[in-house]
C-alpha cells in the first residue's frame, strides 16, 4: 500500500478528521536524511495497515502545513490521534524508535 500523500490542501480531512491514528513523515526529496527513514514508513504501513494511516508531506510545496507545527529541520514526524498532535520525532532515528512511538499511539 502507497503512503498517503498529504498536502496543505487535504490536511484537515486526511489528518484532523481521520478515524485512524496519522503519522506524517515531513519531508523534502533534496534530504538525505529523508530518504534514510522512507523506507522505514513504508514497513510501518505494511504493519499496521488498517490500525495507522502512514503519510508523507513534502514541505517544498506545502509550506503553510509546515509551519503550524513549527517544523525547521527534516525530517520530522508528527504523531496525530483524534485530531490532535501526540508525538513529534525529529531527525533520522532508527525504525525501533518510531515503532515505539506507534505503539505508544496506539495505546492511548
Amino acid at each position: 500500500m502507497a503512503l498517503v500523500e498529504i498536502t496543505d490542501a487535504n490536511f484537515e480531512d486526511e489528518v484532523i478528521k481521520s478515524n485512524l491514528p496519522v503519522v506524517i513523515d515531513l519531508w523534502a526529496i533534496w534530504c538525505g536524511p529523508c530518504r534514510l527513514i522512507a523506507p522505514i514508513m513504508e514497513e510501518l504501513d505494511e504493519e499496521y495497515n488498517g490500525r495507522l494511516k502512514v503519510s508523507k508531506l513534502d514541505v517544498d510545496v506545502n509550506q503553510q502545513t509546515a509551519i503550524k507545527y513549527g517544523v525547521r529541520s527534516i525530517p520530522t514526524v508528527l504523531f496525530f490521534k483524534d485530531g490532535e498532535l501526540k508525538d513529534v520525532v525529529i531527525g533520522a532515528v532508527p525504525r525501533k524508535v518510531f515503532k515505539d512511538r506507534v505503539e505508544k499511539l496506539l495505546q492511548s
